[in-house]
Order: C-alpha cells, then structure tokens, then sequence
C-alpha cells in the first residue's frame, strides 16, 4: 500500500467554515476565512501562468531534460530567502536552476506547495522532495518530510526504503532522520536482513550495525548468513571484510553450527585466518562452565555479550489482552546460558505485569496503632504506573557468578507490522527504568501502544558474566 502524506504551510492563515452571526455578543469577535478559495486561486495562478514574471528552467545534470514554469517572483520569495537572494541577482527573466533527474521530476510538486501549501506524495517522492526542500530553504517542508519518513519507516516497498533514506539522511545530515532510520533497522533486523536492500548497505551502516548490542533478531547466526550474502554481493576489499567478521559474536553460536559453518560456508573458509582466534576462543566458552573461562578470558568483551534474540531459547513473547483491567502472570523457560556448557540447564522465569503499581514511597504508611502517617517528602507525584517484574522460579548453584539482565521489547503496529517500539533493559523490575509505559494510557483500544487492545511484550534474558573477570598477575 502506498502512503500519502499533507503538509499544511504555516504561512496560511487558519481556516473556518464562515461566519456565524447567530447569538453574537456584542463586543465578540468571529473569523471570515475564505482560504480555501484563495489556495485554489493560488493554484490557478500557478496553473494558468497568469501575470508571472519569471520563468524557471529546470536543467537535468547529466541529461537533456529541461522544464520551463512560468512563476511569481513574490511568492518565491515570500516563499524562500534563498530564492529571493537568486532572483536579485538575476540577469534576464529567466532563472536557469540544475538538478539532479529525481528533483527535476519532482520540481513542479515542489512550486506547487509553495503555491498551495501542501502535497501528496508516494514513498519513492520523499528524498527528492526533502532534497529540494533542504536546497532552497524550505524548512516547513523540510520538517514535515522528515516527520512523513519517520513515520513511515515500517511502510512497504518493492525495493525497501528505510536504507536509502538513512544513507541519504547522513549525506545531507538531518541528524534526526538518521537516528529515527537507524533505530527502525537495529530494532526490526531480522526483516531488514530478508529485505531486498540488505545488500545495498554500506560499509559504514554495516560496521555500525554489527557494533550494537540493541540488534533485535532470532539469533547470531542469523546475523552471520546476512553478513556472508552482503559479502558475497559486495566483494569488499579484504580489511573490510576482515573487520565486519570480527564483529560477529561466534560465541552465541552453538558449537555445532559453528562446526558447520567451518565446513560449509565459503566466506568461512576464505576468511577462516582472520577470526581463528575468535572460533578457538568461543569453542573454549562453550566447553568449559564461565566460572573456569573467567579465570583465563576477559569474559567482558562484546564476544560474550547476548543481543536481543528473539528465538525460544532467550525467552518467550507475552500478549496482555485488556492490560489496564488487573494484574497478570505468566512463566517461561529459557536455557541458563549461550554456554554449550550450559546448554541442558533451563531456568523456569515467573513474569509479573501489574498495571497500577504505586511506588514503595507513595504508599500510605501507618503507625502501630493503625494511624495513617503523612507522605515522605521524597514521595513524587504519585501516579501509579505499570511495570513488569520478572524473577527465576527457583535459585541455583549453576547462578554463581552470573547476572541475568531482563530485556522486555514493545510492539506496536504500524503499517500493518509489528514493529518494536521501545526497549528497556533492568535486573528485575522495570520500576528500575522509571518509564515503563509512563504516561500512557492502556484502558482505549486505540492506545498507540495496544494491537487490537492488547500490549504485545517480548522478554529476553541475558546473561551476563563481567562478574566474572578474573585479575591476571
């Protein structure tokens, strides 16, 4: 389905259905707004090229393409200081502008909402319009178009987008843009890497993507066969394939997919020199408890660090139908750790999701004799909020020197995908974040937070084993 967006120019004044004369007061004050009729005049003014005193020539670089418009210099430069400094200085009637083939496509929408103060616009029309934009001053537009694609991300396409608006956002540096593309790809990976623009990501994204721990996908290996098709497509220079390797995290792979990939994958076995020592280190994490690695290993590096995996065996999804009407539970098992060592232990998890929980410091005290004490001076504000606590069933000998970290994903439903729209990480409770779904509200089934009125969670355990770091001498 393809998106439209409107985009209002604020030069306008507001709108109003008429005057309503019934009832006046006097003294009161009522609008007459005909603005909609001075828009469609605008428009035919554009249109028709009546009075215009300019005309624009749009060259194509690189082509034999040229448009000519008849335009207003006043409403240009009303419009854009950058088009009002270009037509003081010009020298005929005529203003010859050169842009690239997409902007030249482009341009007349774009005069157009200069004219009339909006647009409608297809996915693929947003970077050259936010192009034109950004290149003659418009900053309504501008913003507006850096709204649209945020919010779109999640939109479908035939070739992907959210890749080349990224790339496009770093070139032309909306730091905003850039940061909302590359939360949606670091967040929603596993579709990303299924996408058809995968293997257009450049060197720069894929390094960055592969450093990130806050990757969402179903496990490492999935990363790893993502990585060994963008390198078969791309054919990089050897450091560059060396580096992206590296980052891979071979020790939450288990042992005997890592013995298949060493003989099966050809990117494995052409680059097997540049990460022996990352295998030999991780089929010693999996052969030994963490309590023995550590004694020998910096168990602290990104190696052993878990991203958000969304496979059974790091955790389990929850869907809270009616989450504002009571609290819930439920239980779910997950293996003690990546560790091949570990991999026959399972820890049983009990997860609590409590809609109104008020803080142990908002909650009314009492004396012995039953009187009710004043609120402490550290109380807040008071409003109870929901969290989430999650704790193991049962304690184990096999916890010593682990620390589990609980990560709890939020989906949302965007453009008919789930999409995670949030992630905390905590210890035990979400009370340790503070915003937790604060200020929302779960009781309307249109809550941006709710699919079909229900809260869709993903809980992942971690563990962690920097407890471990053994001192050498």
């Amino acid at each position: 389905m393809i998106s439209h967006w409107k985009l209002i120019n604020t030069l306008l004044p507001p709108r109003s259905t008429g005057l309503r004369a019934e009832g006046l007061v006097e003294g009161t004050t009522e609008v007459i707004s005909h603005s909609q009729g001075l828009v469609a005049r605008l428009e035919c003014l554009l249109v028709l090229g009546n009075n215009s005193d300019i005309s624009l020539r749009v060259e194509t670089v690189d082509a034999d393409e040229v448009k000519v418009m008849q335009a207003h210099m006043l409403v240009l430069s009303l419009q854009s200081r950058v088009f009002e400094e270009m037509l003081r200085n010009r020298n005929s009637s005529t203003l010859v502008l050169r842009e690239t083939a997409e902007c030249t496509a482009m341009f007349e929408k774009f005069i157009r909402y200069l004219y009339c103060g909006e647009l409608a616009l297809q996915l693929d029309q947003a970077t050259p319009l936010h192009r034109l934009a950004t290149k003659y001053g418009i900053s309504s537009l501008q913003q507006g178009l850096t709204q649209y694609m945020s919010q779109n991300l999640a939109s479908n396409s035939l070739g992907g987008h959210v890749v080349g608006w990224y790339r496009y956002a770093t070139s032309v540096g909306d730091t905003a843009l850039r940061d909302n593309c590359l939360q949606f790809l670091a967040w929603n990976l596993s579709s990303v890497l299924q996408s058809a623009e995968w293997p257009s990501v450049s060197v720069e994204l894929l390094t960055t993507l592969l450093q990130r721990s806050d990757l969402v996908l179903k496990n490492e290996l999935e990363l790893f066969e993502a990585l060994e098709i963008w390198l078969t497509r791309n054919d990089p220079d050897t450091l560059t394939a060396e580096n992206a390797l590296r980052l891979v995290r071979y020790a939450m792979v288990p042992p005997r997919e890592l013995f298949r990939l060493q003989r099966q994958s050809a990117i494995m076995t052409r680059y097997h020199e540049s990460v022996r020592d990352l295998l030999y280190t991780s089929y010693q994490f999996h052969s030994a408890s963490p309590l023995q690695l550590a004694k020998f290993f910096d168990v602290n590096c990104s190696l052993f660090v878990p991203r958000n995996y969304l496979s059974s065996m790091w955790g389990s999804q929850w869907v809270i139908s009616n989450p504002a009407r009571d609290d819930r539970s439920t239980s779910f098992q997950t293996q003690l750790g990546p560790s091949g060592f570990d991999s026959s232990k399972q820890v049983t998890w009990n997860a609590l999701f409590s809609p109104r929980w008020l803080p142990l410091s908002m909650r009314p005290m009492y004396t012995e004799q039953g009187a009710m004490l004043p609120p402490r001076p550290d109380g807040g504000s008071g409003i109870a909020r929901p969290r989430v606590i999650i704790t193991p069933a049962t304690s184990s000998a096999d916890f010593a020197g682990v620390s589990f970290q609980k990560t709890v994903l939020i989906l949302t439903k965007q453009k008919n995908k789930l999409v995670v729209r949030h992630i905390l990480g905590f210890h035990q409770s979400t009370e340790e974040v503070g915003d937790f779904l604060l200020g929302e509200d779960l009781q309307y089934r249109t809550s941006e937070y709710l699919v079909d009125g229900s809260l869709y969670l993903h809980i992942i355990v971690k563990p962690i084993y920097q407890t471990l770091i053994a001192t050498k001498k």
